[in-house]
């Protein structure tokens, strides 16, 4: 295993963290006595092997259902200093409700202190105003950090750039987990704002959210080769210094194995990723052409500026995705989220997009008009049963 520097924090990170969030039982809590013993034996070998690799982060959240509970179970007859324990508790307007949930945490966790004490999920400016605002969340947060329970505190989002760099510049917090990965890169300048000030980066979800990579189509496959999709996204990530770690949400002992491939590749990543790096943007501007792949970007509303809040950024993305590689499974994982994501992916698809005028909030973009049809396009491509997030399931 490698390891780099996490930020301000010094801690020793390895490239890869044990994210907590699919190995579970349930995505409620239940007591510990209802948790299937085979469930729990998964849980435990996953999180022995993830040790076996040098893997020893160990990220949860009070969101994650028996999550905490379950890793109660294993993490007390681990050696404690070896471990970096991380979990994670939403903001409220009620910093009593925080408090309240961490110590929920804690106890199920069955540990005296927690490494890295994420706010999770500050995601709009209210968010991070209940964070921030004197008497908030993140004074919570202080007094558990002098209590010994927290040693560092950081924050976890799903926002837009500005209320993450928002967020950032506020120098209160050690950390960030945050979105970014090859098929979605926008919050580079989040990742750059976090270097000034000299924080830890932790990347969400690389292989599910970056792309469903346990499962990708054969055109990413034939486009990323030597590499597999999921190693070329790990390399990509990992050839950037900014990014300390990428979460890996394993579900299982071997969910590890086509990870570790990437480490004999983090010496090489000059000559390995520029010939896919090519290949993947030339097979998108055959599919969409090279003025659409440059421009489409340009001008284009937040949901919250647009009639009927759709959110037209993420549904020409995620149609971009399913034309050029042929990513129409994760594309129709995301879209058919819209609408039902509330701050965490927020905005509506573009099932209604011909009952709004969408002239005016377009007026900035090259392609205004034409991203009506398109909009219609994609939910004809996309469009299917509403999902939910995982953590309403």
């Amino acid at each position: 295993m490698q390891y780099r520097r996490f930020g301000r924090t010094e801690l020793s990170m390895p490239v890869f963290s044990c994210g907590g969030m699919r190995y579970q039982y349930q995505w409620q809590d239940v007591p510990k006595n209802q948790i299937p013993p085979n469930n729990q034996q998964n849980l435990e070998n996953t999180i022995r092997r993830s040790l076996e690799c040098g893997i020893n982060h160990i990220e949860t959240a009070r969101g994650y259902g028996t999550s905490e509970i379950q890793l109660g179970e294993i993490l007390p007859k681990l050696p404690r200093e070896k471990l970096i324990v991380q979990t994670k508790v939403s903001p409220s307007a009620d910093p009593q409700e925080f408090q309240s949930k961490f110590q929920q945490s804690i106890q199920f966790l069955q540990l005296e202190y927690i490494d890295l004490l994420g706010i999770h999920g500050i995601n709009t400016l209210e968010l991070l105003n209940y964070s921030v605002r004197p008497g908030g969340c993140l004074d919570v947060a202080r007094k558990l950090q002098r209590q010994g329970k927290v040693r560092f505190i950081g924050f976890s989002t799903h926002g837009p750039t500005d209320v993450i760099i928002k967020t950032i510049e506020t120098d209160q917090f050690d950390y960030v987990n945050l979105h970014w990965y090859y098929i979605n890169q926008g919050n580079w300048s989040a990742i750059e704002a976090a270097k000034e000030f000299d924080m830890g980066v932790f990347i969400i979800s690389p292989s599910d959210k970056g792309g469903k990579l346990y499962h990708p189509p054969q055109k990413l496959i034939d486009l990323c080769y030597p590499l597999s999709p999921m190693v070329f996204n790990d390399l990509f990530c990992l050839s950037h210094p900014q990014v300390h770690t990428l979460s890996l949400g394993a579900s299982k002992p071997t969910d590890f194995d086509e990870h570790l491939k990437t480490l004999e590749f983090l010496d090489k990543t000059d000559e390995v990723l520029p010939p896919i790096l090519i290949r993947l943007e030339q097979e998108a501007i055959a599919q969409l052409g090279e003025n659409w792949c440059k421009t489409w970007h340009i001008g284009l509303p937040t949901p919250e500026n647009t009639p009927g809040n759709i959110n037209i950024p993420v549904i020409l993305w995620l149609r971009n995705l399913a034309i050029a590689y042929n990513m129409v499974e994760y594309g129709k994982m995301r879209y058919n989220l819209l609408g039902n994501g509330s701050h965490w992916f927020p905005g509506a698809n573009a099932e209604q997009v011909e009952k709004y005028d969408l002239s005016k909030c377009l007026a900035q973009s090259p392609h205004a008009d034409k991203i009506a049809d398109i909009l219609q396009d994609a939910h004809k491509l996309l469009g299917g049963i509403p999902v939910q997030r995982l953590s309403q399931s």
